[in-house]
C-alpha cells in the first residue's frame, strides 16, 4: 500500500511537471552596433552587452561596418530570428525604415541609441546635441576673446555631427568678430582618416599665421587635426581645438602638455548603453509603459564640458 501511495504521488508530481511551462529562457538581446570601428558605437554597444550579461540575459553583438545594406540585412535576418529585444548604437531608422516597421509587427521591441527616433521604435537614447553643440562653439570664441579667424572639419554625414555644425554658424552669426577662413567637410569613407587629414592640411597651409581656432564635429577629427599641428611645431594654447565625444583618447591628449587638443563636450556613450539595457528591461521583462521610462520620443542623458580644468576627474574614472 505504501509502495502504491509513493508511486501515485511521483506520478502526479510528473503530471503536475508535465503541465507546467518550462523553463524560463534567458531574455535574448540583439545590439547592433553600425560601425564598431568607431570607437563611440563600440562604446554604446559593449556597455549595453555588459549590463544585459550581468542580469542573466543572452546577447549577441553584430556590426553592420558602416554598411547600410549589411544593416537592413542584419535586421532582416534577426527579424526571422525574433529575438526578445533589439537595441541599434547609431542607426540610421530612415533607410531601415522598412526593418523597423517589421520588427514592430513583429512584436520585436527595437531601441536606438544616438541613431534619432522612429514611428517603429521605442525611442532613441541621446544627448541634446543643440546643447553640446552650443558649449562646443560658445567654449571655443571664449577661449579666442571672441575675436579672430577659425578654421572648420565637419562632418554631414550624421545627424548629430551636422546639428553641431548648424549650431556654430548660428553661433558665428552672433558673434561677428569671428571669422571662417575655410572648411573640410568629411565624406563618409572607409579612409576618412585620410581624408580629414588631407582637408585640414591644406586649410591649415593655405591660412597658415592666420588660424586662431579650430573646431571639429567630433574628437576622431580632432586627433587627426592635433597631430597635424603638432608636426608643425603649434604648442598647447597656440591655436585652441575644441571637439566634441569624450573618450580615454581625448582625456589624455587635453591633460597632455604637448598636444593641442584642448577642449571635449563628453557624452557619456557608456551609460547610454546602461540605460538602454535598463529601459528594456523596465518595458519587454517587466512589462512597464514606454512612458514610465520617457514620455517623448527621446530620453535625453547629460554631456559635460571636459578642459584642464576637469580632466583628472574625468581620466580617473
Amino acid at each position: 500500500m505504501r509502495k502504491l501511495l509513493v508511486s501515485l504521488a511521483l506520478g502526479a508530481n510528473f503530471v503536475a511537471a508535465a503541465l507546467l511551462p518550462t523553463a524560463a529562457q534567458a531574455f535574448d538581446l540583439a545590439v547592433i552596433g553600425f560601425q564598431m570601428s568607431s570607437e563611440t558605437h563600440a562604446r554604446v554597444a559593449n556597455a549595453a552587452a555588459a549590463a544585459a550579461k550581468a542580469k542573466g540575459w543572452n546577447v549577441n553583438i553584430l556590426n553592420s561596418e558602416g554598411s547600410l545594406p549589411k544593416h537592413a540585412e542584419q535586421l532582416d535576418t534577426l527579424i526571422q530570428r525574433k529575438p526578445d529585444a533589439i537595441l541599434i548604437a547609431m542607426g540610421k531608422p530612415v533607410e531601415a525604415e522598412a526593418q523597423l516597421k517589421s520588427a514592430k509587427e513583429a512584436g520585436i521591441p527595437v531601441l536606438t541609441v544616438m541613431a534619432g527616433t522612429s514611428a517603429h521604435t521605442l525611442f532613441d537614447i541621446q544627448v541634446n546635441e543643440y546643447k553640446v553643440g552650443a558649449e562646443a562653439a560658445l567654449y571655443l570664441l571664449g577661449q579666442m576673446n571672441y575675436q579672430g579667424n577659425i578654421v572648420t572639419q565637419r562632418f554631414d554625414g550624421n545627424v548629430g555631427t551636422r546639428i553641431r555644425g548648424k549650431v556654430l554658424d548660428a553661433v558665428l552669426s552672433e558673434n561677428t568678430g569671428v571669422k571662417v577662413l575655410g572648411t573640410h567637410t568629411m565624406a563618409r569613407t572607409q579612409s576618412w582618416r585620410d581624408d580629414v587629414r588631407n582637408g585640414m592640411q591644406a586649410l591649415l597651409l593655405k591660412n597658415q599665421g592666420q588660424v586662431q581656432g579650430i573646431w571639429a564635429s567630433f574628437d576622431g577629427q580632432a586627433y587627426v587635426i592635433d597631430d597635424l599641428l603638432r608636426a608643425q611645431g603649434v604648442k598647447k594654447g597656440e591655436i585652441p581645438l575644441v571637439s566634441i565625444d569624450g573618450g580615454a583618447d581625448t582625456y589624455r591628449r587635453i591633460a597632455d602638455p604637448e598636444s593641442t587638443l584642448t577642449a571635449t563636450v563628453a557624452i557619456p556613450f557608456e551609460e547610454m548603453g546602461k540605460k538602454a539595457v535598463e529601459a528594456i528591461d523596465t518595458i519587454a521583462v517587466k512589462k512597464q509603459s514606454k512612458e514610465s521610462v520617457t514620455a517623448g520620443p527621446y530620453l535625453f542623458l547629460d554631456a559635460v564640458l571636459v578642459d584642464a580644468r576637469n580632466v583628472k576627474q574625468f581620466m580617473d574614472n
